[in-house]
């Protein structure tokens, strides 16, 4: 019987990079599956937003989440003029809006709002998608600028919630959903 250092080498599927690189990084992290979020920034007619999966409850006494966002990135711009953001928790038949907000398509700024049916959960608020499976509307906290990117922390002031429906999720580059099968069956 093999020792327990010798069973990654024997399977062929196996890829251990000695160093992390940009690419070998990127792989590891495709592996990790999210759920989908869009953030919302900015007042119109200048509002934004992105599609994420780097969105994280940092704690729920009291109640505050984490993001990270490009320092490059038109949101980025608009949060800090604006600091307050909703956080989107999409469902399953989302996909075309969490593609807007990634920007494929080529649309932008309030452009990426299309299809959608948008509220406010507070009079100074960010959009909230009113079918989202959950709506969270924040004012940044904390900012953390980090090799590019910003690491916001918001803390929640109100919440949107729906009790049904499924998640969209993204894992290996592509959206996915939880699809339910029937147990099997014991004989």
């Amino acid at each position: 019987m093999p020792d327990g250092s010798n069973v990654v080498a024997m399977l062929p599927e196996v890829v251990i990079s000695p160093e992390a690189t940009v690419n070998s990084f990127r792989q590891a992290m495709r592996a990790l599956a999210g759920g989908v979020a869009i953030v919302t920034v900015g007042q119109r007619p200048e509002r934004t937003g992105c599609t994420a999966t780097s969105v994280e409850s940092l704690s729920v006494e009291p109640p505050r989440l984490l993001l990270s966002i490009n320092e490059s990135s038109s949101s980025w711009k608009q949060l800090q003029k604006h600091p307050c953001f909703g956080v989107n928790i999409l469902r399953a038949n989302h996909r075309s809006l969490a593609d807007q907000f990634a920007g494929r398509g080529g649309l932008q700024g309030e452009d990426r709002y299309r299809g959608g049916r948008w509220t406010t959960l507070t009079s100074d608020g960010a959009a909230i998608l009113e079918d989202a499976l959950a709506g969270s509307d924040c004012v940044v906290e904390k900012i953390l600028p980090r090799h590019g990117h910003a690491i916001v922390i918001g803390r929640v002031r109100a919440i949107l919630l729906h009790a049904d429906g499924q998640p969209l999720l993204y894992w290996q580059g592509a959206y996915r959903q939880i699809v339910h099968t029937q147990p099997e069956q014991q004989a």
